[in-house]
């Protein structure tokens, strides 16, 4: 709908600059002017109703769930944090840009978690 608008506001400006201009010939009609000036005015209020639109159609405050597949059997027993040794929970783990970021309850310490290798 959006590109459509920004179209259609496109042509009524590029119109309405024609027929200003063209208003300024001697032999031209009393009512380009006017035509011209309500054609840019239209155009440019497409375009800011265009703006105001959002973006999408997902519902406001969508929850998204991510789903991590693990490539090796991993089973957690327990974590604790870097910092100051605090027990951490799954509550505490969060996706930041695609990687997952501790934030340890006890101490506010925040890290990214790194998969040790196995050997």
């Amino acid at each position: 709908m959006k590109i459509i608008l920004y179209i259609v506001a496109a042509i009524l400006i590029f119109f309405g600059v024609l027929f200003i201009w063209g208003a300024f010939d001697p032999t031209a009609p009393d009512g380009w002017i006017f035509v011209g000036a309500m054609s840019v005015g239209v155009g440019l209020a497409l375009i800011w109703f265009a703006q105001r639109q959002k973006a999408g159609t997902g519902a406001p405050g969508q929850n998204v769930t991510l789903n991590i597949d693990l490539p090796a059997n991993v089973s957690v027993d327990q974590m604790k944090c870097k910092s100051c040794g605090g027990a951490l929970t799954m509550e505490n783990i969060k996706m930041v840009a695609g990687a997952p970021v501790v934030t340890c309850p006890y101490c506010n310490t925040t890290y990214q978690l790194t998969e040790e290798p196995k050997w």
